[in-house]
Order: C-alpha cells, then sequence, then structure tokens
C-alpha cells in the first residue's frame, strides 16, 4: 500500500493511495481460503470445494469487505504517518478500481489548527453585579401572592368588573367558520391580566352569571399563531361564574401554602432566589466579555467543515423558529443572502471560540466528571415527565448525543476557570440595570456560547 501526500493548503490535507492488485488478491484469497474450512458446497467433502467455486458464490461479498478495509488502513496511516490530528471525520473517494486492477482512492482531511497560548492573567473585565434589599423581596412576595390570589362569588351578584374572576365557555369563528384553539370550556379569566388577545378581556366586562355575550376582537400583526395575525374572529361567550379576589393573605398561613416553615423563612427563600437570578446575570455579562476579548486577541484559521457543520446547526434552528413566527429576513431589511454571510461570520466565531476554550481546558486538565455529567443527564431527563426512562437510555446509548451534553458542561467549567484567572473588575448596578439590559439583548441572535462541534473536536 503507498501513501502519498499531495497537497497542504491552509489546513487541507490531501492524499493519494495506492493498494496494488496483487496485493488485494492475496488478500481475497486468503479470505477464500479460511471461508474454505468452515463452509460446506455439494458433493464435496468439508475443506475441499474449489476455490473457483467459491469466488463465484462469495467472491463479490468479500471483495467489498476487503475494499472497505483497505480504505480504513489506508486512511489511518495517512494520517499517522504524518501526525495529523483530524478536525472531522476524513472524506474518502475511490478513484479507480476494477477487479484485476489497483484500487486507488483519494483521502481528504481537515486538521486542526494550531492553538495560541492565551495569557489569562492579562484578560480584563468588567462585571456589572447587583444586590438584593429588602424592597425586591417584599415586591417578589407579593407578586407571588398574586399569583396564588383566591377567589370567591360576591355575597350578592354583580356585573363583573376589572380584577374580577370571570369563568366562560367559548365559541369562536373567522368568517363564519371555527378555527384551531378558538373555543374551550371553563376558561378562567382574570379581567385586567391581559393574557388574551386584545379587546377580549374589556368586552368581558359588567357581564354577569348566566349571560351570553359576543365578542369581536382583531388578532394583531404580531400574534404568536401566524395563520390568525391581522384576522378578525367573532366569539359566543357564556358566562359560568364571576369571582371576586379575597384580600391578599401574606402571613404564616400562605408561606406554609408555599412550602415554606413561616413568612420568615419564605423571604428568605425568596431573596435566595433573587440573589441567584442575579448572579447568573451577572456570570452572563461576564462571560460575554470574556468571549468577546478571546475572539478579538486571538484571531487564527479554523477547518471549513467545522464551520458549515456550525453554520448549518445555527441556520437550521433560526429558520424552523422565523418559520413558527411567521418572520421573514425581507422584513428585517435584509437578504436570505447577506442574513446567511452574518450566521456563518457567528458560526467561524463559535468554532474558534470553541477551539480556544477546548485548548485551555485541555492545558489545565479541566474535565467534566462522571457525576456532573450525570446530574445533567437527570436534569435533561426530567424536562419530559413519564419517559425518564427512555431518555436516560437514549443518551447512554447515544455517544453523540452524550457528548452534546457534556459540552457546554465543559465550556462553563473553561470559563469559572479564566475568569478566576483574570483581572475581573466589579461595577456596583442596580437590579433594574442589570436585568434590564439582559432583556434587551438582541433575541434574533443565537445565545453566545463556543461551538459545541468545537468543543467535542478539540476534546477528541
Amino acid at each position: 500500500m503507498q501513501v502519498e501526500q499531495v497537497a497542504a493548503e491552509g489546513l487541507l490535507r490531501r492524499f493519494r493511495v495506492v493498494v496494488p492488485a496483487a496485493e488485494i488478491e492475496d488478500r481475497l484469497t486468503s479470505r477464500l481460503e479460511e471461508l474454505r474450512q468452515r463452509v460446506r458446497m455439494p458433493g464435496f467433502r468439508p475443506g475441499k470445494a474449489p476455490l473457483v467455486l467459491l469466488r463465484r458464490q462469495y467472491g463479490r461479498g468479500i471483495l467489498g469487505e476487503i475494499l472497505e478495509q483497505a480504505v480504513d488502513e489506508g486512511t489511518r496511516k495517512a494520517i499517522g504517518e504524518h501526525e495529523l490530528k483530524p478536525a472531522l471525520r476524513p472524506k474518502v473517494e475511490i478513484t479507480s478500481f476494477d477487479e484485476g486492477k489497483d484500487l486507488e482512492f483519494a483521502i481528504q482531511v481537515e486538521v486542526l489548527p494550531e492553538v495560541p497560548s492565551v495569557d489569562l492573567k492579562a484578560i480584563e473585565i468588567t462585571r456589572p453585579v447587583a444586590s438584593v434589599d429588602d424592597q425586591m423581596v417584599e415586591e417578589a412576595l407579593e407578586r407571588l401572592a398574586r399569583a396564588h390570589q383566591k377567589f370567591q362569588a360576591p355575597a350578592e351578584p354583580r356585573p363583573a368588573r376589572e380584577g374580577d374572576r370571570v369563568t366562560i365557555d367559548f365559541e369562536g369563528r373567522i368568517d363564519g367558520r371555527p378555527f384551531e384553539g378558538g373555543s374551550g370550556k371553563d376558561l378562567a379569566i382574570v379581567l385586567g391580566s391581559g393574557g388574551l388577545v386584545p379587546g377580549f378581556e374589556e368586552q368581558l366586562l359588567g357581564v354577569r352569571v348566566g349571560e351570553e355575550r359576543t365578542i369581536v376582537v382583531n388578532f394583531p400583526e404580531s400574534w404568536r399563531d401566524p395563520s390568525l395575525r391581522g384576522k378578525s374572529a367573532q366569539f359566543t361567550v357564556a358566562v359560568k361564574a364571576v369571582e371576586e379576589p379575597m384580600p391578599l393573605s401574606i402571613d404564616d398561613a400562605f408561606a406554609k401554602e408555599m412550602g415554606a416553615e413561616d413568612l420568615a423563612d419564605l423571604r428568605q427563600k425568596l431573596r435566595a432566589r433573587i440573589e441567584g437570578d442575579l448572579k447568573a446575570a451577572s456570570r452572563l455579562k461576564a462571560k460575554r466579555q470574556l468571549l468577546d476579548r478571546l475572539a478579538e486577541g486571538y484571531v487564527f484559521p479554523v477547518p471549513e467543515g467545522m464551520v458549515e457543520l456550525e453554520f448549518n446547526a445555527i441556520w437550521e434552528q433560526l429558520t424552523r423558529e422565523m418559520k413558527e413566527r411567521g418572520l421573514s429576513f425581507a422584513a428585517e431589511g435584509k437578504s436570505e443572502e447577506e442574513a446567511k454571510a452574518e450566521y456563518r461570520a457567528i458560526a467561524e466565531r463559535r468554532v474558534r471560540l470553541g477551539l480556544l476554550l477546548s485548548d485551555i481546558g485541555n492545558k489545565n486538565n479541566i474535565k467534566v466528571e462522571n457525576h456532573e455529567l450525570q446530574q445533567a443527564l437527570f436534569a435533561q431527563a426530567q424536562r419530559f415527565p413519564g419517559r425518564e426512562r427512555e431518555v436516560i437510555e437514549y443518551y447512554r446509548s447515544n455517544p453523540a448525543a452524550l457528548d452534546a451534553l457534556r459540552a457546554p458542561l465543559f465550556e462553563d467549567k473553561v470559563v469559572d476557570f479564566i475568569l478566576q484567572l483574570a483581572r475581573v473588575t466589579d461595577v456596583a448596578v442596580t437590579p433594574e440595570q442589570l436585568l434590564r439590559e439582559e432583556d434587551e439583548e438582541d433575541s434574533s441572535s443565537p445565545p453566545e456560547r463556543a461551538g459545541a462541534s468545537a468543543d467535542s473536536a478539540a476534546a477528541s
């Protein structure tokens, strides 16, 4: 077997492999000899069947196995002799073969780049931090109480007013025809909560128990279901109950209903939850700054195949979500080609960041421990109630899926490691500023992270 490197362009390596016809014939004959000792053919004693008959009956299948084995051996030899670190599975193309002739095939390998060393202690980051005050806890406590507001029928029947809970059966029609999701029974609505299509709740003000009312609304252009946007619908509503809110009782009894020991314990739990939310928002800000610093300061070529995989994943998710929401690139003032160029740049950035973080993690012996992966696996399974065992078995029998679960854990551990060494300056901000800034992030962009494909390739 002859292996020759024919090109080295950037991260791309090309090889030509030739397996002589005599070598293939020797392998075929050897396999047929092995087969003769096991196979039984009518008219011949065990081990005495002529090779020509065995070849006629089994030769094509065995030859296919030999070719596959030769391609695998040639690929391993090319990678091993040149000490390559493939970024992805090599591409192989058989360029010439006929029975009795040499086998020739081409191998194309993209290799991992040399990742520059990062001076972690030279990285400077400003991290916004916010603390929890008593007012935030009290506001959270009141929101919790209102979310669990109790209602009762008024002492004397009366028309519904804002703040009341109205229970209705309803049937909606568009152009005289029922539509999906337009009908229901025993729907409880708190008037003024704004949970329904604009104009619906307002037209329920003043209704009484037992009353039937016709409501006409126009679905806004931004409505979540694209098929209803801009359409007018008519609802026939039957009022089954009108209830008024009971006074909020924020006391020990309410706290126990919420699973706390008493009101003081509930306040403490709410404070801890808010502190956790603020800490997570602060960490996310620091992580984004860190990734920006790495992306700006360390530019190097990355494998096109890895960029293509990352881009395809981003594009598939983006176009699916746009279709579900009825959005288009034209409405955003750009062409599809412009959007593809923008998201391909994002994919390249992700791959580069993934390689940088993987290199830093490997150099510093950062690993995802088995118990950490198990915790993530169980958390993923809990997202599918009743199917937990099925989800766990899927991940345990699917290495690629398990790698996808491991990648963000590895990334977070590396990010935390870097933040411990970098020069991080904490800047106090109000909770409103911290959380408002998070809300203002461009929701059309993919979540800021490194490329999962880069994590997996570099880690392996």
